[in-house]
């Protein structure tokens, strides 16, 4: 029993807590429970229930966090707002597309040096995809936010905003396992398990702002994947001919 506050506590019970169950009941009723509900009934976590937008289980999508080699491409999805602004960071593994979530950034009520300090801290060389209107007051403000982490040295690109087509890209990729999330994610856990829609069918806007920005990341990742760059001797005594090239 978790305790919240001095007057209230969280209470999460499931199955296992069910002392007249035995394991072939319990493995009877897990065998029957959809993936995305599994976690819900089993152990009390909350879940998605039944709109979940990926009805997946977490832990069919997760994989222990390895390094990611400097050949791969890399690049990060970027949902911005005051009461949380929110990026998670893409790899590419070149033998077969799969992409690896490694990374995540999960702040409230930070001025966007902060958040762009945080964000360069994973590599400021790496670009992000941002829906320059996403959690802004009118398209004008968005596009203001867009210009003022440019300026703070973010290299960023408008992100491909089209929901449903990108809710249903990620769900794919989810699917056929080539969207995998590190387990350390623990933000972008706990969004994934309560990512839904309402009874109309309408995508709830609480609690999804690393959900937007996987969501960016995936759809912009032709425009915004990139190899690390080589690091070059600030001293060598070889002459550099091509910046592009780098020789």
């Amino acid at each position: 029993m978790g305790r919240i506050s001095a007057s209230k506590y969280c209470v999460m019970m499931g199955w296992d807590d069910v002392p007249h169950l035995t394991k072939a009941a319990k493995d009877d009723l897990l065998s029957s429970t959809p993936p995305h509900l599994k976690e819900a009934r089993s152990k009390g976590i909350p879940s998605m229930g039944a709109g979940a937008i990926y009805p997946i289980s977490i832990e069919e999508v997760s994989v222990d966090p390895f390094p990611i080699p400097a050949f791969w491409r890399r690049g990060y999805g970027f949902d911005v707002g005051w009461n949380k602004t929110a990026a998670i960071w893409l790899a590419e593994d070149p033998a077969d597309g799969t992409l690896y979530a490694y990374a995540e950034h999960y702040k409230g009520e930070a001025i966007p040096a902060v958040h762009t300090l945080s964000i360069k801290a994973r590599g400021d060389w790496i670009r992000g995809a941002i829906d320059p209107a996403s959690r802004s007051r009118s398209q004008d403000e968005g596009k203001q936010l867009f210009v003022t982490y440019a300026t703070l040295g973010l290299h960023l690109v408008p992100a491909v905003n089209a929901v449903d087509e990108g809710l249903y890209e990620v769900w794919s990729r989810l699917e056929t396992g080539r969207l995998k999330l590190f387990t350390t994610l623990v933000n972008t856990k706990s969004e994934y398990r309560l990512y839904r829609r309402n009874e109309k069918g309408k995508v709830v806007k609480k609690f999804d702002h690393l959900m937007d920005a996987l969501r960016y990341a995936v759809m912009t990742f032709g425009q915004i994947g990139k190899v690390k760059p080589p690091s070059r001797p600030t001293n060598s005594a070889v002459p550099v001919v091509d910046e592009r090239a780098g020789y």
